[in-house]
């Protein structure tokens, strides 16, 4: 009795985790990678501080003798009648319209799969892995012809309208709703008279929070960057968005006289694109990191 009760007594051991040892090999191979996706950013950078003397006869990763970047910036915004600012806004359009529906569609539909049950929910479940496996730039086409039939190429609805769809987005939702909403509290919910909706709203919404904001970026970086739909869906320069505008500057530059003139314009129009791209990641982490750590903790 007295050596079990002196082995109770006796205080337990604490045991500390090491420091992970260091790769000398891993810290290289990160250095090197980010320094390849830093390096066309720093480029982007410095060159559109430059005038067009200075383009052509300085150093790519040089700065030039003065600093033009003002000057560039508003070249931009008034060359060819402000045509840039229209191009902005219709990809502010695209984008802020496109991501919200896609994003509230694939948090409603996500709640939906994974805490109703129905006739047909696993064949659906392959459907959405189906989706996700084929590639944008194939149903293109399909699309475009059937928008051509329905009368609404060339308007905002080809470009709105696909991106109201993001299999990816519905998939993400489904996984994270299982395991991030209780079934506890929405039956507690139904119990005290709440409906379906207001369950959705109230309760799990809110805890989809790192989910949505994760779907949000996706769909906000994929409507930015599309390129290929507008391509064949847009023929008026009006309703262009930003990536075909600038691609038409491009090969405009290649034509025209002024092709100095043209390369400046275009790499600090691209400069000015992926501003909001940066400030949206910068001012959203914390929402995505907090998601991507939930998994890491358990009871």
């Amino acid at each position: 009795m007295s050596s079990t009760s002196s082995t109770l007594a006796r205080p337990k051991k604490l045991y500390t985790l090491s420091n992970p040892r260091k790769s000398t090999t891993l810290t290289l191979l990160t250095g090197l990678f980010a320094l390849y996706c830093l390096l066309p950013m720093v480029w982007l950078v410095i060159n559109a501080t430059k005038s067009q003397q200075d383009f052509v006869s300085s150093f790519g990763l040089a700065f030039g003798d003065g600093f033009a970047l003002w000057d560039n910036v508003v070249q931009v915004f008034t060359f060819q009648e402000g045509i840039f600012a229209r191009w902005l806004l219709n990809t502010v359009l695209y984008v802020v319209v496109g991501a919200l529906v896609s994003t509230l569609l694939a948090a409603l539909g996500g709640y939906a799969l994974a805490k109703h049950d129905f006739i047909g929910k696993r064949v659906f479940l392959l459907v959405v892995l189906g989706s996700i496996s084929v590639p944008g730039i194939a149903l293109a086409i399909p699309q475009f012809l059937l928008f051509a039939q329905l009368g609404i190429t060339n308007t905002p609805w080809a470009i709105l309208i696909p991106s109201f769809i993001n299999p990816f987005g519905l998939y993400l939702m489904w996984v994270f709703t299982a395991q991030a909403v209780p079934d506890g509290l929405i039956e507690a919910a139904r119990i005290d008279g709440a409906g379906e909706f207001r369950i959705f709203r109230q309760i799990a919404f809110p805890l989809l929070a790192p989910a949505t904001v994760t779907v949000l970026l996706f769909s906000f970086v994929s409507i930015w960057n599309n390129y290929f739909l507008p391509l064949i869906m847009l023929k008026d320069p009006a309703w262009y968005p930003l990536t075909i505008g600038i691609n038409q500057w491009n090969k405009l530059g290649s034509t025209a006289g002024n092709g100095e003139l043209i390369q400046n314009l275009v790499i600090t129009a691209s400069l000015l694109t992926i501003i909001p791209l940066v400030i949206a990641f910068l001012s959203l982490q914390r929402y995505w990191q907090s998601g991507l750590a939930l998994g890491a903790i358990k009871d």
